[in-house]
């Protein structure tokens, strides 16, 4: 349930409340969990479904055939299309860009391809995010890496194309 009424606390924090600043467009038919905070200049159309305690901040565009998990924060500037499934406690980055058509064209059908951010992953700012591209859990995405494959889980990536660095927690 969507309640634009909510407001910060004294402290700065939030309410169990929803919080949707008064320059946001969250469209009827958006699912928004609790002490979800939705800030300026943030359009997210119908059908979108966002969890709980997650915080979307300036200048974010969210299609509606998309599902953010829990505890998830997108920073500004970031387009989430059709087709991101994006799982809890994941973090993206400034201006990092997910794209859903391997072969886009203007005005054509074309197919969606579905993108997986999984479980505790990190996408840094800049980021290119091909279609069909799966980041496994707890994997970490370099600033201005070009992910051109799926991600296994906890592997730092970077580069373009992106390319294994490391495992994390070694």
């Amino acid at each position: 349930m969507l309640n634009k009424e909510a407001t910060p606390g004294r402290t700065g924090k939030m309410a169990d409340e929803i919080y949707i600043h008064p320059a946001a467009l969250v469209e009827e038919g958006v699912s928004v969990g609790q002490k979800t905070r939705i800030w300026a200049f943030v359009h997210i159309l119908p059908g979108a479904s966002i969890g709980q305690d997650c915080n979307i901040c300036d200048h974010v565009f969210i299609e509606g055939n998309v599902e953010i998990g829990n505890r998830v924060t997108v920073k500004c500037g970031v387009q989430i299309w059709d087709g991101l499934r994006i799982e809890d406690d994941v973090f993206i980055g400034p201006n990092a860009t997910f794209t859903n058509d391997m072969f886009p064209r203007s005005k054509k059908e074309f197919d969606l391809l579905c993108t997986w951010v999984k479980r505790g992953a990190t996408v840094g700012a800049n980021a290119t995010i091909l279609p069909g591209i799966t980041i496994g859990e707890e994997a970490m995405v370099g600033a201005g890496a070009v992910v051109t494959r799926d991600v296994p889980p906890k592997t730092l990536v970077l580069g373009n194309p992106a390319r294994i660095v490391r495992k994390l927690g070694e």
